[in-house]
């Protein structure tokens, strides 16, 4: 029979991991002297485009142009030097994103040559079709966009952060725990639902519950972890956890 005996990373780790924030990898972005400007920008441009790209396109523009858009709003940032002007100690970075987006739009809807955006620059390849796609699905609920940018900002801080648990279990030979258990990593499994998993592992139902516990813990401390990423000092997590759990549940 097999035996589950993955454990979460040391304490020590996990405080090394809070160290690097999305703000120093923002300041890293702003200094485009530095070798590793290009790669933290495309860093922020993976992880980041589809909120904006949702929200873009809850302001009313077309598929083709909020993918337009969302590519040069990131250019800009880096050809503009704004990175250079941000201080961490405003606030979070949601809040630092999401206002220079209103800022960029407001000035693309000025100028007369907005045709013309883009210029061939792509600093990121993404699926825009799975991104329009996921787009129409989500947009039968009705948000502001605002709202909408919160809200994808939310989803994608909880899948960066089930990615990172899918590595940490693949890198410990757990793959097929992870697969099987991923569905219970917030949400409740059924004395059931237990069973099954149980007998598909070939664990116990105590070993399988014990498995399903850690992985469950792993992937609250790898949310606040993320969160941590996010924000400019620890007052902020909580209150910043609590708001994104509430828009994510509307």
């Amino acid at each position: 029979m097999q035996r589950e005996d993955y454990s979460p990373e040391s304490a020590a780790h996990t405080a090394a991991q809070f160290a690097t924030t999305h703000w120093s990898t923002v300041l890293a972005a702003g200094d485009s002297a530095s070798p590793a400007s290009r790669e933290a920008l495309e860093e922020l441009c993976r992880t980041y485009w589809y909120p904006l790209y949702a929200c873009i396109r809850r302001e009313g523009y077309s598929l083709a142009d909020a993918e337009d858009l969302t590519q040069e709003f990131f250019a800009r940032l880096l050809t503009r030097d704004d990175l250079r002007r941000v201080d961490p100690g405003k606030g979070k970075f949601r809040s630092f994103l999401l206002a220079c987006l209103r800022h960029f739009l407001s000035d693309q809807r000025d100028r007369a040559s907005a045709l013309k955006r883009g210029g061939g620059v792509r600093f990121v390849t993404f699926d825009a079709q799975g991104a329009e796609e996921r787009y129409q699905l989500e947009a039968r609920v009705a948000l502001d966009p605002q709202t909408a940018f919160d809200r994808e900002w939310g989803m994608t801080l909880l899948a960066q952060a089930l990615s990172r648990l899918k590595q940490e279990y693949t890198a410990a030979g757990k793959d097929r725990l992870y697969e099987r258990l991923k569905a219970y990593a917030s949400a409740e499994m059924d004395a059931a639902a237990c069973a099954q998993a149980a007998a598909e592992l070939a664990l116990t139902e105590i070993v399988t519950k014990g498995a399903l516990q850690r992985l469950r813990q792993r992937y609250r401390e790898l949310v606040r972890m993320e969160i941590a990423r996010t924000v400019s000092s620890p007052s902020q997590m909580d209150e910043e956890i609590r708001y994104l759990i509430g828009i994510i549940g509307e």
